[in-house]
């Protein structure tokens, strides 16, 4: 473990895999973190003792605070930009793909490239303190490869509220009542009592009908694939633009 970030795979008795991330800078997710995560989720997917995983960020404030700005100023070209932003693609992917059933566990804000992560969990936990902000437009750049998950969840008109309005976050309780959260708590105690109890309960749970049950969930995004990684382009292409680095270099300034 060193200060550049980790990813953790912990498999309990009962089978519950917790897939852990972190990063110093705010659980933001440089390229070799997301790539890591992605790889994680899908290794533990195919390991036949993991029953159900639960993915969650270490720390206290922020579940994740979306790209690193760190090695958003550093892209230098297209190929770059795309390889970049494909890490949020592999990390969706990674979570429809899976065979398993994906908990999601925020203790803190979501921001971003955050929110779509815990978009394209199958079943999400949050407390009080997991507001949620999409700031990719004030950015210079625009949830696009996120976008797919999010709007998944939430729908339209609220991916749209989130989307446009980039400098405000939403409260826990309204991500709760879009569908982001299934169910937000006081404390991070509470919550993750309920992931447990609920993680322990899909893990006794026939696996071949939980498989099953999650194609009927992502029914209809087959295309992803492809989708996400078009996305990606466009967000690397908007990348290399005057007003993102600007905004970037001025925000790192403060």
């Amino acid at each position: 473990m060193t200060d550049t970030g980790h990813v953790t795979l912990a498999l309990d008795e009962a089978g519950i895999g917790i897939i852990s991330f972190f990063h110093p800078s705010h659980n933001s997710l440089p390229g070799a973190i997301l790539n890591e995560l992605a790889h994680t989720i899908t290794q533990a997917g195919q390991d036949e003792r993991v029953k159900v995983i639960v993915l969650k960020s270490e720390g206290e404030r922020t579940f994740c605070a979306g790209a690193s700005f760190d090695e958003l100023i550093s892209i230098e070209d297209k190929e770059q930009g795309l390889a970049f932003f494909s890490g949020f693609a592999k990390v969706i992917n990674a979570c429809r793909t899976c065979t398993k059933i994906v908990i999601g566990r925020v203790q803190g804000k979501a921001i971003g490239g955050g929110v779509g992560v815990a978009a394209a969990t199958d079943y999400c936990f949050a407390t009080q303190h997991a507001a949620v902000k999409l700031s990719e437009i004030a950015v210079g750049i625009g949830p696009f490869v996120v976008g797919p998950a999010v709007e998944r969840k939430i729908g339209l008109a609220a991916f749209s509220q989130l989307s446009l309005d980039a400098t405000e976050f939403r409260s826990a309780e309204w991500a709760q009542e879009k569908g982001l959260y299934a169910e937000v708590f006081d404390s991070v105690e509470e919550m993750d009592a309920a992931v447990q109890a609920f993680a322990a309960k899909l893990a006794a749970y026939n696996p071949e009908a939980l498989t099953a049950l999650k194609q009927v969930f992502w029914q209809g995004t087959e295309h992803w694939d492809q989708l996400l990684v078009e996305r990606a382009g466009i967000s690397g292409t908007l990348v290399l633009s005057d007003f993102t680095r600007n905004f970037i270099q001025g925000f790192k300034k403060k």
